[in-house]
């Protein structure tokens, strides 16, 4: 039987949600996407997957999911207006497309972009707590963007990576890691002074952002140097981070494949 391919990018607020995973009894973005698709392909055959899985709280300004079918979608803007018109309100589709069977979403070489945002010293208003991370210490911001740029190109990252295993692939490299001033999402209920960690890659271990992100904020309130984090680097470093950020903070910015 013919099969028929679309990749299909989307948007998402994480905050209600535990993760993209299918879990049982508990709410995923997966098991929502897949009830919206069942409800209107009126109980046709069709399988999605993701390009990646992202952890309970996470948002996603940009992430993929190909739709396998077994006929074809005749009018994909219609199909495209239908989707978003049926999900919940906290998910929006951005874009659709039909991809050759030789396209592969899990395995397809691809870039991606996380966004931490964060502020600090100051309790903030409580709408910023789906997207943003509040600090209540002073950090050392200037100290913090120097840490940031350690992880910068080809490092032995074991430390960052939630419960590694010995056989792990632990080197990998960075293409991009940078701490600046978030001029992106505003609000006016936002602080004053708000901050993203950007970070540009091939492949991400689990919880690899949160426990960078964690390191740089330990680093900011004196608890960490700038040594500790290149002595975390070196090959066959055993050393723990053990603060993993929350989860709320992080966004899943972009998605390139190549």
């Amino acid at each position: 039987m013919k099969k028929y391919f679309y990749l299909i990018t989307i948007q998402y607020l994480g905050y209600r949600f535990h993760g993209w995973q299918k879990q049982p009894d508990v709410k995923t973005l997966h098991l929502m996407v897949d009830r919206t698709f069942n409800f209107i392909l009126e109980g046709k055959r069709f399988k999605s997957l993701s390009s990646g899985r992202t952890d309970a709280m996470v948002s996603a300004e940009c992430a993929a999911i190909e739709l396998f079918l077994y006929e074809p979608i005749e009018d994909l803007t219609a199909f495209l207006e239908l989707f978003n018109r049926n999900l919940p309100q906290d998910i929006r589709a951005l874009d659709i497309k039909e991809v050759d069977a030789q396209f592969n979403i899990i395995q397809n070489s691809k870039i991606k972009e996380y966004l931490y945002l964060f502020a600090h010293g100051e309790k903030c208003h409580p709408f910023c707590a789906p997207i943003m991370t509040t600090i209540l210490d002073e950090l050392d911001i200037d100290i913090m963007k120097q840490g940031a740029k350690l992880f910068e190109g080809e490092n032995y990252l074991k430390t960052y990576c939630y419960k590694p295993t010995d056989n792990g692939i632990y080197t990998r490299t960075i293409l991009t890691c940078e701490l600046i001033e978030n001029n992106l999402y505003t609000a006016n209920y936002f602080p004053k002074q708000t901050y993203l960690l950007r970070v540009r890659g091939k492949g991400f271990m689990r919880n690899q952002i949160r426990l960078m992100m964690g390191t740089l904020i330990d680093l900011g309130k004196g608890k960490l140097t700038i040594k500790d984090i290149q002595d975390t680097l070196v090959p066959d470093s055993n050393i723990k981070m053990n603060y993993i950020a929350p989860a709320s903070g992080l966004i899943l910015n972009k998605i390139e494949f190549e």
